[in-house]
């Protein structure tokens, strides 16, 4: 065996034997309780980067360590692979979208099989092929009839250049993310799933989940469940304006109300006067994002119109302003200057009245004072409130609500956060969704038999919209229902649609008959997730929204698809995100064609626990090689030392060795609880500890080493299986060296030997009154009064305690002993 250790030909030898035994393919039935494991599928963006080799890492050992562990393991590996990026990087190197895609799915691939992960590629699916996305339209023809899928107009970005519809956050200070062009607000017919039927379910769902909370706090808020009053503000003119409110405490402090410029009274007041139409139509937002509408300058045109408030008969301004939505909520509000800061930063632009009506408990001094400089938001008791003033937020709560249903102007109400899904999109590279349009039956969904609508691939993209509009050899098509000519669907699906189920697919590939069988249900959920916690919202919540959609549907009995989720956290390099534009990238294959893959692997897991950033370190990546050449070189000299020596004897162990093998157990015990809980990197620092206890051992020559090598045969038997999730291929390869048969993979988790745990003697503290005044040691057997007797005999504690009479001695088994003088 060569001393030396080359990583390239280790890790040639080791990936050679997985392939020729078929190691990591997956029987969907057999013996052992399953585990699926899945790590978020990549976007074929052309090559990993190092974020990837972090993220399939942790997977992939989380799933070597549940094969040790006798389960049956499910770890597949896929291609997110619609989506405007492969749209644009075509449009920019002048070929079809799926070139690029399929040759970037050939590299990456590559790539991963040289990093070694244990995926059964058998089961490889890429949501770009017909036999993949078949199935989704299959699927949404069911909701349209089930009426979860449904198309109206809806106000979107568009960018007149690109023709297509932009996401909020591709709208930067609002021109177009690509293309510069100032953006507008356009209203459009777009296709929708109806995933505010499933609020209440998915709220619920959360508390379930063993998620990080961080993720199930986000998608709570995002949901958005808020309990409030939906309220009737009579408007002359117009007739009764209606605005939903959490805060019915605060409505005595209402001092003008604000409509969207889409609301219905603000077209109503721009039909009448073409000075206010203009004004009105240069408020409608750019941008509609969160942190767009928390920083824009509140603008705002007064209607002239005036609402008569519901308890105080006052009369209230009506303005048109540029920060409320007329997709969220009624369109409009009732503006609370004194206790929201956006309608406080409002009425100071355009000098409107700002009326405290809460104060915190037990205030005294001028309500004024609360609302000079900023909106006073907190809960408190009211005042200037009428009959209402004392009460506490909920007494107000419910004795306005209470009256304004006696009266007939308002009614409790729950509101979500959540709107529906809007999954189409104007681009090309996408699943076609499976509608014809025929004006005389009006939208169809396409016929099972005429699955799937094939994407054509062989097209020029140019950016001026999707090639599908100008392809009448797609759209042209006749209506399923009455044959008459029609027009086929050119929008495509948002790409969120393809990540929504791909977990439940890779339990059935293969099916051509059907979405999923039965195979899924053996499978799913997935036991343990991992991903980036930027996927906390929109993936994440779509596929749990999705697997209830399935549910319904009778393909799957599972209620959520990821019972347990691991976010992982960032690579960083020089303080900062790892990032093209900042040139402080690393390339994963350089690392590997220096260092091996299991050098690339260890340093990813042994550099931060997993789910916190790790920063980058050239001398941890040297470091951690070093450590792999050590085991390589220590194994190899044990087994040239073996050939000649005595056959190993667990009862000749000297003192030294006894002490050796009770720290191998130890730290094994140590790393087991630390693999439980996903904290790798500390089980690399057992790994390394274990190392260097074999290494200090004297090596025997002659007869003498029944001992040593018991106690190293085991140790590395020990250590090569803790180490075989992180390092596969080097573990592989020494395991069969040593001449253990099999792979290492299967062959089980080491177990703790409670005998090797025990010590001769045991170390207690010694306190008197409670201070640490000694330290004894005693045999590990020794009674309550052998332990007092030395404890006692102890010089320093003899001093501290003098000529005092003991009261008491307390004896903690193992730990200590308190003196009581």
């Amino acid at each position: 065996m060569n001393r030396q250790y080359h990583a390239a030909t280790v890790e040639t030898q080791a990936q050679t034997w997985w392939q020729e035994h078929h190691t990591f393919a997956v029987a969907d039935d057999g013996p052992g309780d399953k585990f699926y494991c899945l790590s978020m599928f990549p976007y074929p963006s052309g090559a990993l980067h190092m974020g990837h080799v972090r993220n399939y890492t942790i997977g992939d050992v989380l799933a070597r360590y549940q094969t040790m562990q006798g389960r049956r393991v499910l770890q597949p590996m896929g291609w997110d692979a619609f989506g405007m990026p492969a749209e644009n990087a075509a449009i920019q190197r002048g070929i079809a979208p799926s070139r690029w895609t399929y040759d970037n799915i050939d590299h990456m691939r590559t790539q991963l099989q040289r990093l070694g992960f244990a995926y059964d590629w058998r089961r490889e699916i890429a949501t770009c092929r017909p036999e993949y996305y078949r199935w989704e339209q299959w699927l949404f023809t069911r909701l349209l009839k089930k009426g979860l899928a449904y198309r109206r107009l809806a106000a979107v970005n568009w960018d007149p250049v690109d023709q297509t519809v932009l996401a909020n956050e591709q709208v930067i200070d609002g021109r177009g993310w690509r293309s510069g062009a100032l953006v507008e607000r356009r209203e459009i017919p777009q296709w929708f799933l109806r995933i505010t039927d499933y609020a209440d379910e998915l709220l619920a769902g959360l508390d379930e989940l063993d998620w990080p909370e961080p993720v199930k706090t986000m998608q709570r808020n995002w949901i958005g469940r808020s309990v409030g009053i939906e309220l009737s503000f009579e408007v002359p003119g117009y007739g009764p304006l209606k605005v939903y409110t959490t805060r019915p405490d605060t409505l005595y402090g209402a001092t003008y109300m604000a409509v969207a410029a889409d609301h219905p009274l603000a077209r109503q007041v721009a039909a009448a006067d073409s000075g206010l139409a203009s004004a009105i139509d240069a408020l409608k937002p750019r941008e509609t994002s969160e942190a767009a509408m928390q920083t824009q300058d509140k603008l705002g045109v007064d209607t002239g119109l005036r609402a008569v408030h519901p308890l105080t008969g006052a009369q209230l301004p009506v303005w048109v302003a540029n920060f409320v939505l007329m997709d969220y909520g009624e369109g409009a509000i009732m503006a609370v200057p004194g206790h929201d800061q956006r309608d406080w930063e409002f009425a100071r632009q355009y000098r409107l009245p700002i009326t405290p009506v809460v104060a915190p408990a037990g205030f005294d001094g001028d309500p004024a004072s609360l609302v000079a400089h900023a909106a006073f938001t907190d809960k408190g008791l009211l005042i200037n409130s009428g009959p209402y003033d004392g009460l506490e937020f909920q007494a107000a709560f419910d004795a306005i609500a209470d009256l304004a249903e006696a009266r007939g102007t308002g009614a409790r109400r729950v509101q979500y956060r959540l709107r529906d899904w809007g999954v189409s999109r104007q681009r090309y590279w996408g699943c076609p969704i499976p509608v014809i349009h025929c004006e005389a039956c009006g939208p169809v969904a396409v016929p099972d038999e005429q699955l799937p609508v094939v994407l054509p691939e062989d097209v020029t993209v140019d950016g001026s919209g999707s090639p599908l509009t100008r392809m009448p050899q797609f759209y042209q098509t006749t209506c399923p229902d009455c044959g008459r000519p029609a027009r086929r669907e050119t929008d495509t699906f948002d790409t969120f649609f393809e990540s929504s189920w791909y977990f439940a697919r890779f339990s059935c590939p293969d099916l051509d008959s059907a979405m999923l069988d039965g195979r899924a249900n053996s499978w799913l959920p997935v036991d343990q997730y991992v991903g980036g916690i930027e996927h906390a919202i929109l993936h994440l919540l779509y596929a749990r929204f999705f697997t209830k959609l399935m549910r319904d549907e009778g393909l799957v009995q599972v209620d959520e698809p990821f019972t347990r989720l691991l976010t992982q956290g960032m690579v960083l390099k020089d303080g900062s995100k790892m990032s093209k534009s900042k040139g402080n990238t690393v390339d994963p294959q350089a690392l590997i064609d220096r260092y091996g893959a299991d050098t690339a692997r260890l340093f990813t897991i042994f550099a931060a626990p997993p789910d916190q950033a790790l920063e980058w370190s050239d001398e941890g990546v040297a470091g951690a090689n070093r450590f792999l050449k050590r085991l390589w070189g220590f194994a190899a000299d044990f087994i040239v030392w073996r050939e000649g020596a005595p056959t190993g004897d667990a009862g000749a162990l000297d003192a030294d060795q006894r002490a050796v093998r009770r720290e191998l157990h130890e730290r094994l015990s140590q790393a087991s609880y630390d693999f439980a809980r996903s904290q790798f990197n500390t089980i690399v620092s057992a790994g390394m500890k274990m190392l260097n206890e074999m290494s200090r051992l004297a090596v025997p020559t002659g007869a003498d080493g029944a001992g040593y090598r018991a106690v190293v045969d085991e140790g590395l038997s020990i250590l090569l299986r803790l180490l075989a999730p992180i390092v596969p291929h080097i573990t592989h390869v020494l395991w069969a060296q040593l001449g253990h048969d099999g792979a290492i993979l299967h062959a089980g988790w080491p177990q703790v030997d409670p005998a090797a745990l025990e010590r001769a003697q045991i170390a207690l503290a010694v306190q008197v009154g409670g201070k640490l005044r000694g330290t004894v040691c005693v045999s590990a057997d020794a009674d309550h009064d052998a332990i007092c007797a030395a404890a006692l005999a102890e010089p320093n504690v003899q001093r501290f305690v003098g000529a005092g009479a003991v009261r008491k001695v307390i004896v903690v088994p193992g730990k200590l002993v308190n003196i009581v003088v």
